[in-house]
């Protein structure tokens, strides 16, 4: 499939010319750390074929079939802005929404703002909340921060809250269960791991091969998430892992649109996945 690309000094970023994907991610001097799942075969569904195909996506929540899986190949829309680029695809049969990813790309470090867009172009009010999905290679780590301190003086109310999807092992030998991070060693095997959660440090990472991935988000305390109040999410079986962040959700009325950012920033020359770096990456 045809592809372009932003570039500056220290980061390219490709996308798909006809479909709604971010398909590269590369720093300077390194291969693509996004996941290439070209290979996969396609889900069935009343609307057509869907494509992982890998990469990044935009989603809404919650997950059903087939709503989550309508095909979002062929003609989508690019508009060039002065640090970026605006890919909009078409409005989706059977939900009516449409969907718009804003990539802005920073002139001087390997840094890019994301804005995700759903737009309702439908004749009733549709509740969903936007959902960006990011799939990486193997062989890495991912990075959770976890709640810390008291949500009330005397330390009496929880302080976080986890949903386990149903085939993940509460056992499964790739995650390491820790007070100030959760750490999970991203290797192929099945089944898969799915863990999701309100996180109130704004971020996710993943590292892989001395290169760190980040991503940030909002977390509104009070709002109403998808699956059991998480707006961060990850997924991982034998072929990718997946880094998911989540905005509240939100009834749409037509014409109404719900926004979603993310903000990318690559770190390289991490050497391993230690004490330090989380430390740095608490701060950061």
């Amino acid at each position: 499939m045809a592809k372009c690309a932003l570039k500056n000094d220290y980061l390219q970023i490709e996308y798909l010319t006809t479909s709604l994907r971010i398909m590269g991610l590369y720093p300077a001097g390194k291969p693509n750390l996004l996941a290439d799942l070209s290979h996969v075969p396609p889900i069935v569904t009343p609307y057509g074929d869907f494509y992982f195909r890998g990469g990044h996506r935009l989603w809404h929540a919650p997950e059903a079939m087939p709503r989550s899986y309508i095909p979002d190949d062929g003609e989508i829309t690019i508009s060039e802005i002065s640090d970026g680029v605006i890919l909009e695809g078409k409005t989706e049969p059977g939900t009516g929404i449409r969907k718009r990813i804003e990539i802005h790309l920073a002139a001087d470090k390997p840094s890019a703002l994301l804005t995700h867009v759903l737009v309702n172009d439908g004749m009733w009010p549709v509740e969903l909340a936007p959902w960006a999905i990011t799939q990486f290679r193997l062989g890495g780590t991912v990075i959770l921060p976890m709640p810390t301190g008291n949500v009330d003086p005397a330390g009496l109310l929880h302080n976080r809250q986890i949903s386990l999807w149903p085939y993940t092992r509460i056992n499964d030998p790739r995650v390491k269960w820790g007070d100030d991070f959760v750490l999970f060693k991203a290797d192929p095997m099945l089944p898969p791991f799915k863990v999701g959660y309100f996180n109130t440090q704004g971020w996710l990472a993943y590292w892989l091969n001395g290169v760190l991935f980040r991503k940030t988000f909002d977390g509104w305390a009070g709002l109403s998430y998808p699956d059991n109040n998480c707006n961060a999410e990850i997924y991982c079986g034998d072929q990718f892992v997946e880094l998911e962040s989540l905005a509240p959700i939100k009834t749409l009325n037509p014409g109404d649109s719900a926004i979603h950012t993310e903000t990318w920033d690559i770190f390289d020359g991490m050497d391993s996945v230690s004490d330090e770096l989380r430390s740095v990456l608490a701060v950061l």
